[in-house]
């Protein structure tokens, strides 16, 4: 162990203040050894109680009722000269507790070092089998109160019931601010001053998804699981680190969602229109080759994807999918997380899959030449496979599989279709206003209006958060390859006539259909310019 103890204790009482146990429960994971016990009664002046059977409670001095309100309790521990009593806490070194408590019983107690697990067994707050105790103390401990934990858990809750997707924690010099992700932007929602307490918010989060409170430097992933009105909600966890400490965004993943899925979730319920919608179910229930589904961050991909499954899914074939992570459950379905601490990751699982006797595919997102091989591949040989890929535009995903190295004959013969899909936040009916469109704006309209052109206004009322918004629709193009756009691809054709080959048929660009969402009052040009940016 370090010799700046005080330096261990000081960073051991900020881990218990953000949830992650008591100060001798951080200390006996962060600084384990066996003169720990002794330095802190030389050193620190604090009498170590790791096991309830060590001490008996002295419930005459303080009772029960007010040991589990104040978070500690009177002890009378056996010495050679008769019982001594201290006063055990889960943060000895509070000296204004110590003070109040030192009042409350009419003398001043030597401060103990408990384990929650000790504390529990005292409060009659859990099984006292001490057998269980060496297990336990092991373990990171969620407090339930302390404003650290209530801060966390207030930004957590109000997300979910407001429907964020994102919850982004970012430190600054000063403290922390918290932000929701609603339709796809940032919404303020709290602020937490004090460097210190902005340090505590991160490593509370740490401690629920059981991440190394200690490294401050380097990237984490995890994730853990809540219960919030009724319902588990899981969220997956980042830490990066910054020049102010660590910023930490927690994603929402609520699998109810899709739970119901033959009965609520559909490709028209997402929004798509007739035609697209047609064209998507016609994609996946192809036999064989693949389906792409593409787009920046945020766009609805694995919805969509989820959906069209879902439209499928009648339990005469054995559906398999493999995803980072599993972010719905499908019924009937097997699906797989991948793990990459642990060796599995897309590659290693869809090979995999391959020997489970899949009928269709899911290939959350491909993001590397190995998976990518392995999916053609897989399409190629009689499987159905659903896969999303990070592009904008149907060229890009072109541009996208030619970087990975591959064939593009063999790609492109495994390729029945490719959805481009964005998502934009629908206009709030309550508070929708109007204002005079610019000349270039009328332009890109093609509306011509002798006393000017009228456009929707994003204006923002309570119902909305202020935003002017609420809620989203996806515009998509579905682009059905066909054999001559694929001798374009494998002749190595310009783009221009990649392009000019897509939109032959009739289909509608996004920058149409966003022309047509603005003319229905369904949207503003300047949501327009934020998700497609064709103006």
């Amino acid at each position: 162990m370090s010799n700046a103890l005080p330096t261990l204790i000081a960073d051991a009482r900020r881990q218990h203040r953000a949830g992650a146990g008591s100060v001798l429960d951080v200390l006996l994971r962060t600084a384990p050894g066996p003169d720990l016990e002794r330095r802190l009664r030389e050193e620190a002046g604090v009498e170590v109680l790791a096991r309830a059977a060590a001490a008996t409670p002295d419930w005459s001095a303080l009772p029960m009722e007010q040991a589990a309100l104040a978070r500690c309790v009177v002890v009378a521990v056996a010495a050679p000269g008769g019982p001594q009593r201290w006063l055990a806490m889960e943060d000895p070194w509070d000296d204004a507790k110590l003070r109040r408590i030192g009042g409350r019983v009419g003398e001043a107690l030597p401060p103990a070092a408990a384990s929650a697990q000790a504390m529990r067994v005292w409060l009659g707050e859990g099984e006292g089998a001490s057998a269980r105790e060496d297990a336990a103390a092991a373990k990171p401990t969620a407090v339930a109160d302390g404003p650290i934990v209530g801060f966390v858990d207030s930004a957590i809750r109000a997300g979910f019931q407001t429907g964020a997707s994102d919850i982004h924690f970012e430190c600054d010099r000063g403290g922390v601010t918290v932000k929701h992700r609603l339709d796809g932007v940032m919404a303020r929602f709290a602020r937490l001053d004090g460097a210190t307490q902005a340090e505590e918010v991160i490593s509370r989060i740490k401690v629920l998804a059981q991440l190394d409170i200690t490294e401050r430097r380097l990237p984490q992933d995890g994730r853990f699981r809540i219960d919030i009105q009724g319902g588990r909600v899981d969220l997956r966890v980042s830490i990066m680190p910054s020049v102010f400490g660590e910023d930490a965004v927690l994603r929402l993943l609520d699998k109810a969602q899709l739970r119901e899925t033959d009965a609520t979730v559909s490709l028209d319920l997402l929004g798509f229109d007739a035609t697209g919608a047609a064209l998507i179910r016609e994609l996946s229930m192809a036999p064989s080759g693949m389906m792409l589904v593409t787009g920046p961050t945020g766009s609805g991909k694995t919805t969509t994807v989820y959906a069209a499954l879902s439209e499928i899914n009648t339990g005469l074939e054995k559906i398999i999918t493999i995803e980072d992570p599993v972010e719905y459950e499908l019924a009937g379905v097997l699906q797989i997380p991948v793990n990459e601490r642990k060796g599995l990751t897309f590659a290693k699982g869809l090979r995999s899959i391959l020997r489970h006797d899949p009928d269709r595919i899911l290939v959350g997102e491909i993001r590397d030449a190995e998976t990518a091989e392995i999916a053609v591949q897989s399409a190629l040989t009689g499987h159905s496979v659903f896969t999303t890929v990070h592009a904008n535009s149907l060229t890009d995903i072109i541009g996208r599989f030619r970087h990975f190295g591959l064939d593009m004959f063999g790609f492109m013969s495994s390729l029945n279709g490719v959805v481009v899909q964005r998502l934009m936040r629908r206009l709030c009916p309550a508070c929708a206003g109007e204002r005079d469109a610019t000349a270039r704006e009328a332009q890109w309209l093609g509306v011509v209006a002798e006393h000017g052109v009228r456009v929707p206004l994003a204006v923002g009322c309570p119902l909305c958060h202020g935003s002017g918004y609420k809620g989203r629709f996806v515009i998509s193009e579905v682009h059905v390859i066909d054999d001559a756009f694929r001798d374009h691809v494998t002749e190595g054709s310009p783009l221009s006539v990649l392009k000019r080959h897509a939109y032959a048929g009739g289909t509608l660009t996004l920058d149409q259909q966003s022309v047509r969402r603005v003319l229905q009052r369904e949207t503003t040009i300047e949501e327009v310019r934020r998700v497609v940016g064709a103006i």
